[in-house]
């Protein structure tokens, strides 16, 4: 480091400089020009003396500035980043040595020398300081890798980075993208085996991660066949053990691969493990990538909507759309007077359009004798004194049939259900609907959703109206034309998202059970990967169904095993949360307690913890994209044999070099204080002289 002053200016000239010290020889040669009773030598020394200490005192007040420049040699990183995955162990060539590799990496340190700053790391998912040579990563993310070294080290000298992998990753983007990021040489190290060996995979499954009881579902099986041409791939799947598909596929090429529809059925609720296999062949490579397990879980969620309507209308087919968006919601439309050997009590909600119950005497024995949630929607063909018969949410009181054209307007403090923003202004921004002409009333359990505007005049007027009484959920629509809200949303946002939202919602709200469980408990989700942190939720209400988390609530995990795992919720908001950190692969089941006054409740559930096995999907490495990466930025891709040659390669880079950086700092002179006891020195020794010499 090295350290450098100069003096410079301000807002003034440097001119000034000569003038102070005029002013110095003109102020000394006024109080020496007259012969004094001194020697003439010692008078010269005083004239100086005091020049000089008038010079530095106008030289004060004209602000100089000093500046100091500091020179810091930076230099240059080498990053070293060695590939953790457990590909590099499963599919190395013959002859490979992973040991004697992280050996090499690590000496590079000591064999470049204090020229360079050496940093070592290993990647798999994550990005870890220092080399390993444990080889267990479960996933490779290089892209993750080349941009956190770059993040970490921004704007330092980062000369070289080192990357030793097989070029494999199933985890982030494409690595090219990334390294164009980082200003520097890239040396690739060619880790794995470029040479395809026999090799059968399973390479990927697609899938729903839910289906429904008694439903048909697919699976999308994609399996590859490597330097196995004339050999028979035996695929088989299995459902918590049971074998459930079966099928024999002829290869007829090296570089084989195809995808396999397999159609699964859905017979028992809960979650389900499918296992998909293909069946090993002689001197395969690798057993280990043949099988992948997925979990889909069977859902008997389903809820049944019967739509009744008067006559064909365009709006039928809009919330026909509109409902069945959300895949737990299935939806029957049929004309009132077709109802014949419809069975009303399989389904979970009623929706009337412009219809009547007590036209149809089956659907109003049916509808008066359970709680099967209602949903009236009024329009021109509505029978108004039928309409306000039946429900007392909404009351339209009309002289005469008519229409008037009302805009929807959301109220705000709505808190039944959420609906988005986005929704809201929609909705805000739709065309008219077609609502009864008259004065309109709701009832005491009514909470209004969508009040009508009439032009650009806002009314207390009712549009959409939810209520629940007698244990029953009911909501009115006041209005007929939701074809042109969807029309409308399509043609200026190219959705129907809006409209789907607020009919999933509504649906959602109608068919929930109105008695709320007191206590649950659940996990964030059924199926946790390997290595993923397991979280669970758990809710309590108090009598008065609010929301409280005073008690304390445990939790038991166990696990397929018999391993048992016990916890304390801690406290969210007004809720409980739990991390269970990472669990072993297999399945779980909970039971959590919590003590309420004298009430103690207990809630039960289940969740999986899956197997990854991502790593062994490919086995051939990525040789040509550590080549692409090295050349792009102007390194070089060497093999394992070649890592010796790093150290020679790194210091021929002449772009490889220490930096110099300067720090310009600027001060006023006369914040130094040395030049404070340089004038008291000055002055000081002036007059003792004088005195000594006997000179007032």
């Amino acid at each position: 480091m090295l350290f450098l002053f100069s003096i410079t200016w301000g807002t003034v000239s440097g001119w000034w400089t000569p003038v102070c010290l005029l002013l110095g020889i003109l102020y000394a040669w006024l109080m020496y020009r007259q012969p004094v009773n001194i020697s003439q030598q010692m008078r010269y020394l005083l004239f100086a003396m005091r020049t000089l200490a008038v010079f530095v005192i106008a030289f004060l007040l004209v602000s100089p500035l000093i500046k100091s420049v500091t020179y810091q040699p930076q230099k240059p990183l080498v990053l070293v980043a060695q590939d953790n995955s457990s590909s590099i162990q499963n599919f190395k060539p013959k002859g490979f040595s992973e040991s004697q590799l992280i050996s090499q990496l690590a000496n590079l340190k000591k064999a470049l020398g204090d020229d360079y700053e050496v940093r070592e790391f290993n990647f798999d998912q994550q990005l870890n300081n220092g080399l390993s040579n444990r080889f267990n990563g479960k996933q490779t993310n290089i892209s993750s890798a080349i941009r956190q070294l770059n993040e970490r080290f921004v704007n330092q000298n980062i000369g070289a980075l080192v990357l030793a992998t097989d070029g494999l990753y199933n985890q982030g983007n494409d690595p090219q993208y990334e390294a164009r990021n980082i200003k520097a040489s890239i040396y690739t190290i060619a880790l794995g085996d470029t040479i395809p060996r026999r090799d059968l995979v399973v390479s990927n499954v697609n899938y729903n991660k839910t289906a429904f009881l008694g439903n048909d579902f697919i699976i999308e099986v994609q399996a590859e066949a490597l330097q196995s041409r004339g050999e028979n791939m035996h695929l088989s799947v299995t459902e918590d053990g049971r074998q459930v598909f079966i099928q024999n596929i002829a290869v007829n090429a090296n570089a084989y691969r195809k995808t396999i529809p397999v159609k699964l059925s859905a017979e028992k609720k809960g979650i389900h493990k499918f296992t998909i296999s293909v069946a090993p062949v002689a001197n395969e490579l690798s057993t280990k990538n043949n099988t992948e397990s997925i979990y889909i879980e069977v859902l008997d969620a389903r809820q049944k909507v019967l739509l009744v309507y008067a006559s064909a209308h365009p709006d039928i087919r809009a919330i026909k759309q509109s409902v069945e968006h959300n895949q737990n919601f299935e939806l029957k439309a049929v004309q009132g007077d077709k109802l014949a050997g419809i069975k009303l009590s399989d389904y979970n909600l009623i929706m009337l359009y412009q219809a009547s119950a007590a036209s149809n005497a089956v659907l109003r024995d049916f509808v008066s004798k359970s709680k099967v949630p209602v949903w009236y929607m009024a329009g021109a063909q509505t029978d108004l004194t039928a309409f306000n018969n039946e429900q007392k949410t909404i009351q339209i009181a009309a002289g005469r049939t008519e229409m008037q054209e009302v805009f929807a307007e959301p109220v705000t403090g709505f808190s039944l259900f959420t609906l988005s923003d986005s929704t809201l202004r929609k909705i805000n921004q739709f065309p008219p609907l077609l609502a009864p002409y008259g004065n309109y009333g709701t009832g005491n359990e009514a909470t209004v959703l969508l009040k009508q505007k009439i032009g650009n005049v806002s009314t207390g007027y009712p549009l959409l109206t939810f209520a629940e009484a007698d244990g029953r959920r009911t909501a009115v629509m006041a209005g007929e034309g939701l074809w042109r809200w969807q029309l409308a949303e399509y043609q200026s946002y190219g959705s129907h998202q809006a409209l789907e939202e607020l009919f999933g919602q509504a649906v959602q709200f109608l068919t929930a059970n109105a008695n709320r469980q007191r206590f649950r408990a659940y996990a964030s989700k059924n199926v946790f990967d390997e290595g993923e942190s397991v979280l669970l939720n758990a809710e309590l209400y108090n009598d008065a169904l609010e929301l409280v988390n005073t008690p304390d609530v445990n939790v038991s995990i166990k696990s397929n095993a018999g391993k048992h795992y016990s916890y304390l919720f801690s406290r969210n908001g007004k809720s409980y949360q739990l991390n269970a950190s990472t669990l072993p692969v297999g399945d779980y089941s909970y039971i959590a307690t919590a003590k309420l006054g004298r009430e103690t409740f207990t809630a039960k559930g289940q969740f999986t913890v899956k197997q990854l096995s991502l790593e062994s999907r490919q086995s051939t490495a990525n040789h040509q994209l550590l080549y692409t990466l090295a050349k792009q930025s102007g390194g070089q891709m060497l093999q394992p044999s070649q890592v010796n040659q790093l150290v020679d390669l790194i210091r021929k880079n002449e772009n490889i070099k220490t930096i110099v950086y300067d720090d310009k700092h600027y001060s006023d002179l006369i914040d130094v204080k040395w030049v404070f006891v340089l004038i008291l020195a000055l002055l000081s020794g002036e007059w003792f002289l004088r005195k000594r010499e006997g000179e007032v």
